[in-house]
């Protein structure tokens, strides 16, 4: 199996199945707001790059690698993420805190302004990140994200109650949380967790056949599923001042379709592309295209 990243829809790199790649450069960093662990790759202008409650380790994470072709990329570990401080108060695990983190992080690395690539929940920091700092942005990727709950009023998504499969993704959130996992207990509930996102499941060891893992703060994962009840930011949108770029797997089961749609719709310079053949994952199950898509959004930002 031959692994291919794309640099603006070309490939540029190909790595056997199995094959380790080079790991990311650890570093902790000493910001105004606390110690933070910060993970370093690639060449290019700078990317930071996040998620709400994974820890990252040097081995990297499949989304951030995506942007190490044409960036150079910072991944983050969050409060009470990996070797990052822990929270002294409660609510420096939310999403306005840990937005106020990012912007100490950028500081303290000397960057007068970055790119923010997120996905997912990423994306969703990625939404207030630019609400409040566009000043300090060039652009935000978001990527299967949302301005608002995503649960209560979508029956496609896998955390709606009304979802076939949602009993069973509760259950296996749930297992991951356990500090006394065995590394290969938690690999395969992870295996079984991201094949529910996959459009075509059975894609999964082609996908993801890199020497990647990555674990989750319980914590931090605990906090956000209560300020999730509360989050909406949709009529914020208009103050995102920097170009973005929305997209979105057209079968995506955690955030789905139309919450990409109306970020679209409400971000004055934006622009939306739906992959067809993708579920959560479009930087993977449509890897080709997805680095076109990026590739051309940053050749009309010049």
């Amino acid at each position: 199996m031959i692994y291919q990243v794309s640099h603006f829809g070309k490939p540029f790199l190909q790595v056997k199945r199995g094959v380790r790649m080079k790991v990311w450069e650890r570093k902790l960093l000493h910001t105004a707001r606390g110690v933070f662990e910060i993970f370093m790759k690639g060449v290019g202008n700078p990317l930071c790059v996040t998620h709400h409650y994974s820890e990252f380790n040097e081995t990297g994470d499949y989304f951030a690698e995506t942007f190490t072709g044409t960036n150079q990329v910072f991944l983050i570990n969050l409060r009470e993420a990996g070797g990052s401080d822990k929270a002294n108060e409660s609510y420096h695990l939310s999403m306005l805190e840990t937005v106020f983190d990012l912007e100490a992080i950028r500081e303290a690395l000397g960057l007068p302004h970055w790119g923010f690539a997120g996905h997912s929940t990423g994306g969703m920091l990625g939404i207030l990140y630019g609400i409040h700092f566009s000043i300090s942005l060039d652009f935000a990727v978001i990527v299967g994200g949302a301005a608002r709950e995503y649960m209560t009023f979508s029956e496609d998504c896998i955390y709606n109650e009304a979802h076939p499969d949602f009993s069973r993704m509760q259950d296996l959130i749930e297992a991951l949380k356990k500090s006394d996992l065995s590394l290969e207990e938690r690999k395969e509930l992870s295996v079984e967790r991201t094949k529910f996102s996959l459009h075509k499941p059975e894609r999964y060891s082609e996908l993801f056949s890199l020497d990647i893992h990555k674990g989750m703060s319980a914590t931090r994962m605990n906090f956000f599923i209560r300020e999730l009840q509360i989050y909406d930011v949709t009529r914020k949108l208009e103050f995102i001042g920097v170009p973005a770029l929305i997209m979105c797997g057209r079968f995506d089961v955690q955030c789905p379709l139309k919450y990409s749609i109306e970020m679209a719709e409400g971000i004055p310079d934006s622009r939306l592309v739906v992959f067809e053949e993708s579920n959560h994952y479009p930087f993977l199950e449509e890897a080709y295209r997805f680095a076109e898509e990026y590739g051309l959004f940053l050749k009309n930002r010049k």
